[in-house]
């Protein structure tokens, strides 16, 4: 046990001798004396070596050399302080960090990613293009003519430089770009941001964002694109959702509809949101026409395919009950932190 006395003794005069002149100096003190893995730790644990007739004196040896560190480390500690005020800093840095706020993601990627992770499980996969494209891509592979009202420059963004380049209108031209490189089986969706020329108010924005889905195989029917929209809208707003579809127009799908749910605001009763009607438009849908098909070599007499796409906004729109579309790209610390406990 003298060994171990003499040890004491040499560890008692490194500590006198130990300065601190910052909290990280401070730390490393108390780490290498006072943690749990320290000498004072260690010092402790011989007590199970000593002669049991021997234990009291030790044992008061071994509280005494303990007694010792931590006022050695409380007067350091004191002595920051009183440096950090001499100096006019009220700041004590021995004292732990502020807690960092809890983040979130965004209102409109919680709600794209859970549109993805319904479609996922479905056997889709998530295609990605450009936001800048071309005139082929985003309007004439997708059998829209050159006189169609989508092409006006009041409802796109074209490139100066170059007139036939653009900012994408929608995000079918995702789809264009993976026919035109894949054959079928096709079954992709394509999530992104597109843009239009419109006036910023609470219903319209210049930029918002699209989910569009494709399905292209053998015998693909307009019964299968019914099926897989049913699961998504249930899976997204609940068992008890209502479904309609309504006869409609898009240049790359023949025949088209429009899908209808009944609105969550007000649960099919009559609002503001649903024009008093009970029912909400949320995306358009169709069968692939075969003219699309032929333009990227897929012989529309073997195959058939469905397509549909949605805006993110709108969906975000009836789960979250925010109705100005302004909310999303304005940054407000306070809309966005609403949504922590959503993820």
């Amino acid at each position: 046990m003298e060994e171990l006395l003499q040890q004491i003794e040499q560890y008692k005069q490194e500590i006198a001798a130990t300065t601190a002149a910052n909290a990280e100096e401070l730390e490393t003190f108390r780490i290498k004396y006072l943690g749990t893995k320290g000498i004072v730790k260690a010092v402790m644990g011989e007590m199970k070596n000593v002669p049991g007739d021997q234990r009291k004196e030790f044992g008061q040896v071994l509280n005494a050399f303990k007694i010792f560190a931590e006022e050695k480390f409380a007067t350091l500690k004191d002595s920051i302080a009183a440096g950090a005020q001499a100096t006019g800093s009220s700041i004590d840095w021995s004292l732990p960090g502020s807690t960092i706020p809890v983040g979130t993601r965004h209102p409109l990627s919680i709600v794209r990613n859970q549109i993805v992770s319904i479609f996922k499980r479905i056997g889709f996969a998530v295609a990605e293009g450009p936001e800048i494209e071309d005139d082929w891509h985003n309007f004439t592979a997708l059998n829209l003519p050159e006189n169609h009202p989508a092409r006006d420059m009041q409802d796109t963004f074209y490139v100066n430089q170059s007139p036939d380049y653009l900012l994408r209108t929608h995000t079918s031209s995702v789809q264009a770009r993976v026919m035109e490189k894949q054959k079928p089986p096709i079954r992709i969706i394509c999530p992104g941001r597109v843009y239009r020329n419109e006036t910023i108010s609470a219903r319209a924005h210049c930029f918002f964002h699209q989910v569009e889905g494709l399905y292209v195989d053998d015998n693909v029917s307009f019964a299968d694109l019914k099926q897989a929209l049913y699961f998504f809208v249930q899976e997204m707003f609940g068992k008890d959702v209502k479904v309609r579809f309504r006869p409609s127009y898009f240049p790359f799908t023949e025949p088209s509809a429009e899908m209808d749910i009944s609105c969550s605001v007000c649960a099919g009763e009559g609002c503001s949101l649903c024009k008093h009607t009970g029912w909400v438009e949320i995306l358009g849908c169709g069968m692939v026409h075969p003219k699309l098909l032929e333009n990227f070599g897929i012989d529309s007499n073997k195959y058939t395919g469905y397509a549909f796409g949605m805006g993110v906004e709108r969906i975000c729109q009836l789960k979250y009950k925010v109705n100005d579309l302004r909310l999303y790209s304005q940054n407000d610390v306070r809309f966005l932190r609403q949504f922590t406990s959503a993820l």
